[in-house]
């Protein structure tokens, strides 16, 4: 796939006070940053386990597109579960990459125990949200930024179970920066929230946002003793500033984000102080919204799950 851009839009920065830059993950070739995970996870599939024959995961959508696309490129089959309610345009894509698609579940933890109950049962191999060659593809937007960035003072990265805000830190530390690495979650799922707090691996009773990208109950151990470490601080959204970002975002540069894409500019603007006169990034990791959902939050409403 092609590098994505990142642009500088002026009528956002007028709404900020800032230099702000925008990676646009919503232009790969499924939409969203989890791609280029898939691209890097199958080739790894295939280089250990040249014996697969197919692959089973649990997904809101865009890890589950990424798998169905290179695993379908590679010639392996791709169960994806999703949980009851899913978004319906992101279960469509799964289906027209390849995907057989299963529902289950109330949230996606409940759809990740059935995704492992069905590799056992099938002999698939089963896709871990958190993997090593997940976060080495996802770190190339992270390299493509801050090449063509220099001196970006902090940067925003949604936290659903990690991988983006992971591959942020890897390559800032790979390239000997500085920048400030700021992860951001719905105030209606804030493991990774207290998590980064407490140390532990935190779980929340309930992860009720229309920002699926984020809606985890648990963290991922692995993920968090890496955000833990390298992040300066997680902060939490709720969906009004979410849906307000979402809004900000067609005005201001006539792009469509989802919710989990918007929320790290909502983060930016809930820090608006702090980021007055710098040059700092957000990173809008997708656009694949239901339209009826992006004609609720265009109307000026927030969307109710």
């Amino acid at each position: 796939m092609p590098a994505t851009p990142q642009y500088a839009w002026p009528m956002l920065a007028a709404e900020l006070g800032a230099e702000l830059w925008v990676k646009h993950e919503n232009h790969t070739p499924a939409g969203a940053f989890k791609v280029r995970g898939g691209i890097t996870f199958i080739d790894w599939l295939r280089e250990n386990h040249p014996e697969c024959r197919g692959i089973a995961t649990a997904t809101r959508g865009n890890h589950g597109q990424s798998q169905a696309r290179a695993a379908a490129a590679a010639g392996l089959k791709a169960t994806i579960v999703v949980p009851r309610g899913n978004a319906r345009e992101k279960n469509d894509a799964m289906r027209s990459f390849g995907a057989k698609l299963i529902e289950h579940g109330k949230d996606f933890d409940e759809s990740r125990e059935e995704a492992k109950r069905l590799a056992a049962l099938e002999d698939l191999y089963l896709v871990p949200p958190f993997h090593h060659a997940l976060v080495s593809g996802v770190a190339s937007y992270a390299l493509e930024l801050f090449s063509a960035v220099p001196d970006i003072k902090r940067v925003y990265v949604p936290i659903g179970c990690g991988s983006g805000i992971c591959a942020v830190i890897a390559a800032r530390d790979a390239m000997g920066l500085d920048t400030e690495v700021i992860g951001v979650v719905s105030t209606e799922a804030t493991a990774a929230q207290q998590a980064f707090l407490s140390g532990k691996a935190e779980t929340t009773a309930s992860a009720r946002t229309f920002a699926d990208g984020v809606a985890v109950r648990s963290v991922v151990p692995e993920a968090l003793a890496i955000y833990r470490e390298g992040a300066q601080r997680v902060i939490a959204v709720s969906d009004d500033e979410i849906a307000h970002a979402m809004r900000l975002y067609f005005r201001c540069t006539h792009n469509v984000s989802e919710g989990a894409g918007a929320a790290p500019l909502a983060a930016a603007v809930q820090e608006r102080d702090i980021n007055a006169g710098q040059r700092i990034a957000v990173i809008l990791c997708g656009g694949n919204v239901d339209t009826e959902v992006f004609q609720e939050v265009l109307c000026g409403r927030t969307p109710q799950v």
